[in-house]
Order: structure tokens, then C-alpha cells, then sequence
């Protein structure tokens, strides 16, 4: 990637101690410094990427903090302060009686070029909301759009600058944003105010926002974007599942409500009566995960992409990186929501368990099984005496031992979930997400849910083995044979091949054959359209 970079190290070293700025001239790393930690009372440290390094055996006194904060610009209510047409930033720590005890001198860089891997999208008109954990380069990328949208795009572009981080310290901005307009923000509890200015006294078509967190915020961003100008701004969370489940922030997505269904509706979806669903269009229209430097998942259509998530559906998002030799390059991928739909419930998930996320059934059919029983194991029995293994958890045992008698259903009942081919449980035990159920999903194993632990519940469940019975066992042995296609590729690419295509699966199948994929340590993605759509294996 065409990228340059712009740090004006010297002006931040000139500001420290003569005896601390004499250690940083001297190295050869100096272009890689991060930042200097000054405690009262410690030794002073530089920080570069990957080393910390003490810079001098005597400690810092207090004439050391004075000697930096006489020659930088005074502390805003958020404690930072700056220097300068620069993007360096001093951030303070007090004692109880607001006596500076400790300074944090962070080196700003401008770096010229990140936008290109997203430009196409921001040239598009289209308001982009930017997530990503600290120091992964949300502000960089910031303030790189704020330049190509003022400068190559011609647009009248607004920066609404809070602590001054994206256009740096002092009354000129930093030439990092172009030709750009900065307006400063007082204090940070101020922001949602200055965003409403901006629009109501200075017309711009594009309005740059750094780190959304507030209510207030979320509302003054929505009010701008229906007046029909684009939004650029990042805001708190890595994913957009953690905004999903953010009350103050969810906004930005549409927001969430609790919805009653009708029966006929809740059947249809196999849902409870009350679901989660999204309140209104969103604020943003594309969400971009920034997963490193060159590295970014994007959601284009922010809308149905929170649709997805909401009713535990697979979400399709675009990849995008940065090769070697510049080029920027595309892929689809497809993870499971790392939040768990249930109801009106949402509670928190691993983000890497890629199994599909199911609401709660009631009386119906499990979803197919990617578990095959190992040879003697009970799945061969179960060819030669037609029962079903059934382990219940949280279900009264003797009243099931009953009901299977009184009407010679074709179930076994089983203690141990090893010799179990599925697990039926209560509508209330499988809310409460416990172990024995965590490991039965984990294994593949089907739950059915009971409504309430009633004889009647339990007869309309035998109806439904008994009915779904030869359907279940062509499901099984489909996905018996997707599954050994997927692992002989995975056992292809490791031999040396570059990556395998395999037949058209449905979605749910497809997510298994990705979790082999992972498990074998290699990349995957879908490729095509229903229902010709397909899993390819690659290494990478």
C-alpha cells in the first residue's frame, strides 16, 4: 500500500527533561517510539512496539512534570493537552488535590494512505461507522478520509474534534486532514452538541465524529444523518455484536426492542412469543471491523446484517486485506453471531464457537446432527433395534419411563450423554445455558425443548421422533458424507494443495464444514448463490 508517514518527533522530545530528551536522541529506534511515562517517584520509560526501556536511573521529581507542562499547552477538562500543529497528545494523572503526579506523552503520527482499502465505500456517499479495539488505527483512518473527501473528493467536510485527537493541538490543524474544517470540542460531554452545530451553521456534506459513546451522541449522529449528511465516526466496541448488546449505543444499528408475536407467526419462525428485533433503519449504513493495520471485515449492509444477528442466523460479511505488493484483496466470510438469541434474552457466547445459534424450540424437530457414531457405538444399534437413545436433563425421569411404556414409543432412555443421541430438557433448564447442556451441543448432539415437563409434552415429542424419524436419518447421513468430503480436503491442502471446492451444502452444513476447516488450522469461505452455494478450503 502507498503509504507515507508524518511524526514531528522532534517536537515532542524537545519538550522533555534535557536529561530524558538526550537518552531518545541517542537511539536508533527513536522513529518507532510510542510513548513516554513519566511517575512521580519512578523511573521515566519509553515505549516502542515491541520493548520498554527505562530512560534514566533517577527518578522523576516534580520538576521534572513542570519542566513538560510549562512548555505544552494547558490541560482541558479531560486532562490531555497537546503541541502545537501537532498530533502529539500529554495526557495527565492527578493526586486528590489536582497536583500532577504522572504524564503519559503520547507521539502522534499522521499516516497517509490507510483509506485506500476502504475508499471505494467512502467515495460512495454512504455514513460508515469504524470499530476496533484501542491502537488498532481508528483515528488514523479518520483522519485519512477527512483529507481524500476534502481534497481528492471536493466534498465540504467538518471535523468535530474532541481533545483536539484527530486534528491535533492549537488553533491551525495538523495538514493531516487537508483542507477539512476542525471544529474543537470544549469538553468531551459537549460533543453531541458541537455535532448539531456543525450542521446547523456550517452546511457540510461530510461530518467526521471520533468515538461516539454517549446517548446523546448516538441521537445527535441519527439527527444528522436524516438531514442527509454522510457520517464518518468510530465509536466503543470491537464488533458489531458488541453494539447489538450496548442499551446506549445499539441506536446506531436501529436499535432493539422486545416484540410479541402472534402464534401463528411465533410457529412460523420457531421462536418464543417475544423476540428481539430492530426498532428502527440505522444511523450507519456500513460497518467496518478493523481487525489490524491492512486488515478489515465489512458489513455492507449494516440493516440486515443486524437482522441476522438478532435471530441467530450466520452473517456474511466482506474481507478485505492489503497484500505485500500493495494489492488490495476480497473475500467473503461468513461467522455465527458471538450473542445468543433467546427470546427477548440475549446473553454473552464465545466469539469463536461457530456453531449455528438455534431460539428455543418448542416441540419441533432439532435441527440435523453433526455428530456420527463411531463404529459398535449406539448408532449401530440402533439400525438393528429402531429405538432412539434419549438422555433427559431436567425432565422427570419416571414420568417419561411411563409415558414410553404407555405407548411403546421407540425411545431408549440413557444416563449418559456418551451413549445419547440426543438430550430432551425443559424450555426453563436450557435458558439457564449449563455445562451438561453446553457439552451436548458441542458434541453435536440434538436438544429437544419441552414447553413444560408435562405427559402431554411429552407425548407430542415421541409424535415428533416417530414423525421426523426417516427424514432425520437422510439428514444424517448427508451430513455424514459433507463431513467426510470437508475433512479428506482439509487432509488434500495439508498434502500440498491449494485449496479444495467442495459440493453445495445447505447453510447449516456449510457452518460444520467451516468448523472443520478451523480445526484443521486452515482459512475457508462460502462462494456462490443459492442453492448452488459451496465452502472453499484454502491455507492461509
Amino acid at each position: 500500500m502507498q503509504q507515507w508517514i508524518e511524526t514531528d518527533l522532534e517536537e515532542v522530545i524537545e519538550k522533555l527533561p534535557p536529561r530524558i530528551a538526550e537518552k531518545l536522541v541517542d537511539r536508533e529506534d527513536s522513529d518507532e517510539l510510542l510513548e513516554v511515562v513519566l511517575d512521580l517517584g519512578r523511573t521515566p520509560e519509553a515505549r516502542f512496539p515491541d520493548d520498554t526501556v527505562v530512560l534514566s536511573d533517577r527518578e522523576i521529581d516534580h520538576n521534572d512534570l513542570e519542566y513538560v507542562t510549562q512548555n505544552i499547552s494547558p490541560f482541558g477538562a479531560d486532562n490531555r493537552a497537546g503541541i502545537e500543529r501537532t498530533l502529539h497528545r500529554i495526557s495527565a494523572i492527578r493526586n486528590r488535590t489536582g497536583k500532577v503526579v504522572g504524564l503519559t506523552v503520547r507521539v502522534g503520527r499522521a499516516v497517509y494512505g490507510t483509506i485506500r482499502i476502504i475508499e471505494d465505500i467512502v467515495r460512495t456517499g454512504e455514513s460508515i461507522l469504524l470499530l476496533g479495539k484501542p491502537g488498532v488505527g481508528k483515528t488514523t483512518m479518520l483522519r485519512d478520509v477527512a483529507r481524500v473527501l476534502a481534497d481528492d473528493a471536493g466534498k465540504r467536510v467538518v471535523i468535530v474534534d474532541t481533545s483536539n485527537e484527530i486534528a491535533g493541538d492549537g488553533d491551525i490543524p495538523h495538514p493531516g486532514i487537508g483542507s477539512a474544517r476542525r471544529m474543537q470540542v470544549p469538553s468531551p460531554d459537549q460533543q453531541h452538541a458541537v455535532m448539531i452545530e456543525a450542521v446547523e451553521n456550517h452546511m457540510p456534506e461530510v461530518i467526521i465524529i471520533d468515538e461516539i459513546g454517549t446517548e446523546l451522541e448516538a441521537n445527535a449522529a441519527r439527527t444528522i444523518a436524516e438531514r442527509g449528511v454522510q457520517l464518518v465516526a468510530t465509536a466503543h466496541g470491537n464488533t458489531l455484536e458488541n453494539l447489538v448488546q450496548n442499551p446506549t449505543l445499539s441506536d446506531l444499528i436501529g436499535g432493539i426492542q422486545s416484540v410479541t408475536l402472534g402464534d401463528i407467526e411465533a410457529r412460523r419462525r420457531r421462536t418464543q412469543k417475544t423476540v428481539l428485533e430492530r426498532k428502527a433503519p440505522p444511523t450507519f449504513d456500513v460497518l467496518v471491523e478493523i481487525q489490524g493495520r491492512n486488515n478489515v471485515l465489512i458489513a455492507l449492509d449494516v440493516g440486515e446484517t443486524v437482522d441476522k444477528v438478532l435471530r441467530g442466523f450466520r452473517v456474511s460479511l466482506e474481507s478485505r486485506w492489503v497484500e505485500e505488493n500493495g494489492e488490495v484483496r476480497r473475500a467473503q466470510f461468513e461467522r455465527s453471531p458471538s450473542i445468543l438469541v433467546q427470546g427477548n434474552s440475549m446473553g454473552a457466547r464465545s466469539r469463536f464457537d461457530y456453531r449455528p445459534m438455534e431460539p428455543v424450540r418448542e416441540q419441533v424437530a432439532p435441527p440435523p446432527s453433526s455428530y456420527e457414531p463411531a463404529d459398535g457405538e449406539n448408532g449401530d444399534e440402533r439400525e438393528e433395534t429402531g429405538l432412539v437413545s434419549v438422555m433427559p436433563y431436567g425432565v422427570n425421569k419416571g414420568k417419561l419411563q411411563q409415558a414410553v411404556q404407555a405407548v411403546s414409543a421407540p425411545i431408549r432412555i440413557v444416563d449418559d450423554l456418551d451413549d445419547a443421541e440426543l438430550v430432551l430438557t425443559t424450555k426453563s433448564f436450557y435458558r439457564r445455558r449449563t455445562n451438561a447442556l453446553r457439552n451436548a451441543e458441542e458434541q453435536g448432539r440434538p436438544v429437544y425443548v419441552l414447553r413444560k415437563n408435562t405427559t402431554q409434552q411429552i407425548h407430542q415429542f415421541f409424535r415428533a421422533i416417530t414423525r421426523d424419524d426417516g427424514a432425520h436419518r437422510q439428514n444424517q447421513a448427508r451430513i455424514a458424507g459433507a463431513i467426510k468430503e470437508a475433512e479428506q480436503a482439509a487432509e488434500f491442502i495439508k498434502q500440498g494443495e491449494r485449496h479444495a471446492e467442495l459440493s453445495p451444502q445447505s447453510s447449516y452444513v456449510r457452518h460444520l464444514q467451516h468448523q472443520i476447516a478451523e480445526r484443521h488450522g486452515l482459512s475457508s469461505s462460502s462462494s456462490g448463490r443459492e442453492p448452488t452455494r459451496r465452502v472453499v478450503m484454502f491455507d492461509g
